[in-house]
């Protein structure tokens, strides 16, 4: 579902990157309310799990594409929602910089898509309510479907605004949630089992070991063997190749492109290295956002 430069306008793009800038300003204050130290392996393992999770396409029988888990619910389940939405961004943000996955000029775009919609939208709507009930499977599948649901349709209506998308915006849409419906049901039931076992083990340091064990093996080995078809979105848009005009020009399509070359240097080497250089950067990045979290408790416990 990572939206590319050429399916956004500057006019759609920029105010979705200056909402998402916005969006991580509201979470960071609203995440630091529970937030403690103890909680920043689990931050960066978790992260660093989903991450890798989305390496790993499969295919969906009959269609001839395939899909990844997104994983919105997993972090807004286990990390709280606003911690969720910073790692759904740090995920986004280096596989935008340095993998070239999903536009920088779409950033914006991708952040609401898949990690606002899941975290502030699915969650406390759909997932919470049931888990409240001791239903967090039950919930896990229905709040990803959901998820899946509403951002696909988002797709649909940045690709309707920017100009993109010039007609059948309904055909394409039956597209996008078909497919996305399919993938949606395999992440449901993947982040409920999830989430039942982190539950059983609290997030304990051994869980979260665990995790970054797992997030290198699929990084590193597992992700070599993901399904090479079409993702959920590249499948509807060649369904659709009739229906699109691609933004590739003006200034701010060409500085956005620019820039994305400039700073995509992992998409040029072996992919083994590149998945686990990206994990890296993602941990340390989650750490420094875990910093500023943490420094924002201090700052405001003094007062």
């Amino acid at each position: 579902m990572h939206l590319g430069n050429s399916i956004i306008c500057p006019v759609t793009g920029i105010p979705m990157i200056i909402a998402a800038g916005a969006g991580m300003i509201y979470a960071l204050k609203k995440s630091r309310k529970d937030f403690s130290g103890s909680k920043i392996l689990p931050a960066i393992s978790v992260t660093a799990f989903v991450f890798a999770l989305q390496m790993i396409n499969f295919s969906i029988p009959g269609t001839g594409s395939s899909g990844h888990i997104v994983g919105g619910i997993l972090l807004a389940a286990l990390l709280g929602p606003a911690a969720g939405f910073l790692a759904m961004c740090g995920i986004l943000l280096v596989q935008a910089l340095f993998f070239a996955d999903g536009g920088l000029l779409a950033l914006g775009c991708n952040i609401f898509n898949m990690g606002f919609l899941a975290c502030f939208a699915a969650y406390p709507f759909i997932y919470k309510p049931l888990a409240d009930k001791n239903r967090p499977v039950l919930g896990a599948i229905l709040a990803s479907v959901i998820a899946l649901q509403l951002g696909s349709l988002a797709v649909v209506a940045e690709a309707w605004i920017s100009g993109s998308l010039t007609s059948h915006p309904a055909m394409f849409a039956g597209l996008m949630q078909g497919i996305h419906l399919a993938i949606g049901i395999v992440e449901g039931v993947f982040t409920g089992l999830v989430i039942a076992l982190a539950n059983k083990t609290e997030l304990s340091k051994k869980f979260s070991y665990s995790l970054c064990g797992v997030s290198l093996i699929l990084a590193g080995f597992i992700s070599q063997y993901a399904s090479s078809k079409p993702d959920g979105l590249e499948w509807s848009l060649l369904k659709m190749s009739e229906s699109f005009t691609y933004q590739t020009q003006g200034y701010l399509y060409s500085m956005f492109e620019y820039v994305q070359t400039k700073t995509a240097v992992l998409s040029n080497i072996p992919s083994i290295f590149a998945n686990l250089s990206g994990i890296a950067i993602l941990a340390v990045l989650m750490f420094g956002i875990c910093s500023i979290i943490m420094f924002k408790n201090n700052e405001y416990g003094k007062q």
